[in-house]
């Protein structure tokens, strides 16, 4: 069946066909000076679910992404802290130290969502060599310049910039941001290989001093070396659009001269509560955030899933709760059809199949795939055959619909406590104080049952 992509170069949506037999993917990812949130997961998510769809369509991947640990400053072009540096600052540690902790948060986090880990995870710093020698073949094709702070590309040798976004280039001019640098050519000229200032804590030698690398840089020359000049899909967010993105595919050129992927694809933003998500508006919920309502990671993929990647999706509490209960209806249909006995006839299972791929090889479209599981999870006949179309649903999915959610250790912290409290008062044959515990456990969204074999812990 053929699979169709919106891609981000030509503004339309595409047959897919790959360069070679092994489909090859850059994904940018995250920047470990702190928690990842859960508007970055969304574009995680989006990865897994591209990933997860050409392994279904018979693909064999390599695939990609970078762990920044030096070079991304405060401002997505070249102004401001390098974001590690001041947060090692703040928390007095070692940037290595900084990085080495968030990274391994992230990793965490990453598998609490089940999301398919890329065959290749590089971090910034492991390739310093070969952004030394990138940032050279760049100078070489003269495509970059040196002035006092560091080598910059020169946009006016392109034979055209920007080309991902509309914008145009004397309508973001550096002058908008901060005093223009005297020695840049032009305004929108960046920063590929930066001077490091005498107490800057991160810096390499290079045949223009002790640096350190442009964020963009560091995309370039790792997607370079694990996928070669051209490859097949790039992913990101939507922010990456009009400045990183678009110098990735500067440098590429001024390097090699082609665009260095066939298709870019990009997910849109995850808005809270209808606007945006940002420290000063207290607004910032990581997956530890969900977990203290109550609410399984993986309940945040499903609610992923109820919208395009490619259009904004509005994140509320309750929307959230609402995926959390859903995913455990989506648990229980399974096991009801794993336990089944009736026949199900060829023609049913192969429709149902045929809608499902349709869905998720049109751009991804996962809102329509999830109505066609909800499909199968009501059909009247409950078959075994059934559940086993819904485990291969579930290799796109990966919701792990066939794992039981009856792990007392994913339940709030505050859950936990009360029913401990509730235990001791039991134990202590207070039942009036057992009760009120159990209402108040009602109050927060979970039903208590006593069994003979104890307590059943079940969301509302």
């Amino acid at each position: 069946m053929e699979l169709k992509l919106y891609n981000t170069l030509t503004r339309n949506k595409e047959t897919f066909t790959p360069i070679n037999d092994t489909v090859r993917i850059y994904s940018c990812g995250p920047t470990v000076y702190s928690y990842a949130h859960i508007g970055n997961f969304r574009a995680y998510v989006f990865m897994d679910t591209l990933r997860r769809v050409l392994k279904y369509n018979g693909y064999k991947l390599k695939h990609a992404m970078n762990i920044t640990d030096v070079g991304h400053l405060e401002s997505d072009a070249d102004e401001g802290e390098d974001k590690i540096a001041k947060a090692a600052k703040k928390e007095n540690k070692d940037p290595y130290e900084i990085a080495a902790y968030y990274t391994k948060i992230f990793l965490r986090d990453f598998d609490r969502l089940n999301i398919d880990r890329p065959e290749v995870i590089c971090k910034a710093t492991d390739h310093i060599n070969e952004m030394i020698e990138f940032v050279s073949g760049i100078v070489k094709n003269g495509y970059a310049y040196e002035t006092s702070r560091g080598i910059y590309f020169d946009i006016s040798k392109l034979d055209k910039y920007p080309v991902l976004s509309d914008r145009k280039v004397d309508e973001q001019i550096a002058g908008a941001r901060v005093e223009v640098d005297k020695e840049k050519r032009n305004p929108e000229d960046f920063a590929i290989w930066i001077k490091a200032p005498e107490k800057h804590l991160m810096k390499w030698e290079s045949p223009w001093g002790l640096c350190y690398p442009g964020w963009h840089i560091e995309c370039s020359a790792m997607s370079n070396k694990y996928l070669g000049d051209e490859f097949d899909i790039h992913t990101g967010g939507v922010d990456h659009i009009p400045t990183h993105h678009e110098n990735e595919i500067a440098q590429s050129k001024g390097r090699c001269g082609k665009i260095p992927a066939k298709f870019w694809m990009h997910c849109n933003f995850l808005q809270i509560d209808g606007g945006k998500m940002s420290k000063s508006l207290g607004n910032i919920y990581t997956l530890d955030t969900l977990n203290e309502k109550g609410i399984d990671p993986i309940a945040y993929k499903l609610f992923c899933f109820s919208s395009h990647y490619r259009n904004k999706l509005n994140f509320t509490f309750e929307g959230a709760l609402s995926s959390n209960t859903s995913l455990m209806r989506l648990k229980e249909g399974y096991q009801r059809h794993l336990e089944g006995t009736e026949d199900i006839q060829e023609n049913v299972i192969n429709e149902f199949e045929e809608k499902f791929h349709k869905a998720i090889n049109d751009d991804l479209n996962m809102p329509i795939a999830i109505s066609i599981v909800w499909d199968v999870i009501k059909y009247p006949k409950k078959s075994k055959e059934l559940a086993k179309l819904l485990l291969k649903f579930d290799e796109v999915l990966g919701l792990q619909i066939d794992i039981k959610n009856d792990k007392k250790e994913d339940l709030p912290e505050e859950i936990l406590s009360l029913i401990e409290e509730r235990k001791k008062a039991r134990e202590n044959k207070d039942w009036e104080l057992s009760d009120k515990i159990r209402d108040k456990i009602k109050e927060k969204g979970y039903i208590i049952k006593d069994s003979k074999n104890g307590m059943i812990i079940e969301r509302e």
